[in-house]
């Protein structure tokens, strides 16, 4: 994967340099009226591919953030009815060692053998 990263990263350095040796000639850039830069056209389109590479970069980071913020989020509900699972659990196993008690001690016996076989 890196030597395919370096071959396209090397191919597109040669496009660049072969474009800047064939617009030499100066170009007008008007920014806002009043304001105006002169510079050959291969460094003009080369600082606006970087410009626009930049801007890339910088919504994948923002992509990125509110991905890993949603991830917490969602983690974090997870964590929340997990623990509300457990405790609906333990309820429920109190619930049961209740009822067992309070069964008579021939019937116990019988649902200790189920449970038993159940398991």
């Amino acid at each position: 994967m890196r030597q395919i990263n370096f071959l396209i990263i090397f191919v597109i350095c040669l496009a660049l340099v072969l474009f800047g040796i064939e617009n030499t000639e100066p170009a007008v850039i008007r920014v806002i009226e009043g304001v105006q830069v002169e510079a050959p056209l291969s460094i003009e389109l080369i600082l606006a591919m970087g410009i626009g590479a930049v801007l890339a970069w910088v919504f994948s980071v923002w992509s990125k953030i509110q991905r890993m913020i949603d991830t917490r989020k969602e983690l974090q509900v997870r964590e929340e009815r997990i623990d509300e699972l457990e405790q609906d659990v333990e309820r429920y196993k109190a619930e049961i060692q209740e009822q067992q008690r309070l069964l008579p001690q021939g019937i116990t016996q019988d649902a200790e053998a189920t449970e038993v076989f159940a398991q």
